[in-house]
Parts: C-alpha cells; sequence; structure tokens
C-alpha cells in the first residue's frame, strides 16, 4: 500500500517517532487531526481522478463524435437524398384526415395506433329497500311466539 510513495515501513517509523515525540494525553488528538489530514488527501485525489476520467470521456466522445459525422457524410455522399427519399421521410402532420379506406385493401401499419377505449362499466343501480308498513306486524320465531324448548 502506498500513499503518495510512502511504503508501510515508513508509516510504522513515523508511528513509533509520534509515540516518541508526542505525549501520551495528545496522542488521540494528534491521531485525529493526521485522520483529518489523510482523509483530506485522499478526497482531493478522489476527485483528481474522477475530473480526469471526465476529461478522458468527454475527449472519447468527442473523438466518437467526429467519425460519426464522417462516416455519416460519407455515406449521405454515396446515397445522395433524392425528391422522392425527401418525401418518405418527412414528418405527416396528425391533424390531417385519413383518404376513405378501400374494402378490399389490407389495414395499414401505423406508428401510433388510435385504439377506442371501452366505455367503463357503469355500476348497476340499487333497488330501494321498501319501507315497512306501520301497521305490521313483526315476524315471529319461536322465542317471540312463546314456545318453550323442552
Amino acid at each position: 500500500m502506498l500513499i503518495f510513495d510512502i511504503a508501510p515501513t515508513e508509516l510504522l517509523v513515523l508511528g513509533a517517532v509520534a509515540l516518541l515525540v508526542i505525549p501520551p494525553k495528545d496522542l488521540p488528538r494528534a491521531m485525529r487531526v493526521a485522520g483529518k489530514w489523510v482523509g483530506r488527501a485522499r478526497g482531493m485525489a478522489r476527485q483528481f481522478r474522477s475530473s480526469f476520467d471526465d476529461m478522458i470521456r468527454e475527449s472519447e466522445f468527442a473523438e466518437m463524435e467526429q467519425k460519426w459525422k464522417a462516416e455519416n457524410e460519407r455515406i449521405m455522399r454515396e446515397f445522395p437524398q433524392t425528391s422522392d427519399m425527401a418525401q418518405l421521410m418527412a414528418p405527416v402532420p396528425h391533424d390531417v384526415p385519413d383518404p376513405p379506406a378501400d374494402t378490399d385493401a389490407r389495414p395499414a401499419m401505423s406508428a401510433s395506433p388510435d385504439m377506442e377505449h371501452e366505455p367503463a362499466p357503469q355500476p348497476k343501480p340499487k333497488k330501494p329497500r321498501a319501507k315497512p308498513k306501520a301497521n305490521a306486524k313483526p315476524k315471529a320465531d319461536a322465542k317471540n311466539a312463546g314456545i318453550e324448548r323442552l
């Protein structure tokens, strides 16, 4: 493990010297400060590496774009665009109604077919409850009729 060209043995020597020079009560604070510095150094190295990778990626994209542009120009020279081809490639407006279709003709495929949606099923209307008559007597059951069980 090399951090800024410092070998692990050199780190051990630095740690031993730190134990001899720094008093034991200040050692945790010194280690905290050293840890912060090492963290900052790693963060800067990570940021440098990511910016370097971004520059490489951007240069690769620019190179690819130049190759694609050159290839596109070569294809356009080999196959010049004609008026028929321009008509085929022209966008079709969507607000123009379609001409009437022949009955014998097969249906044409379109990029976005117009699908008719079925209406959502309507819930069945509930039957109103019959109101009890004012003069009606409640139905008698075994308990209400006074029949005793044996």
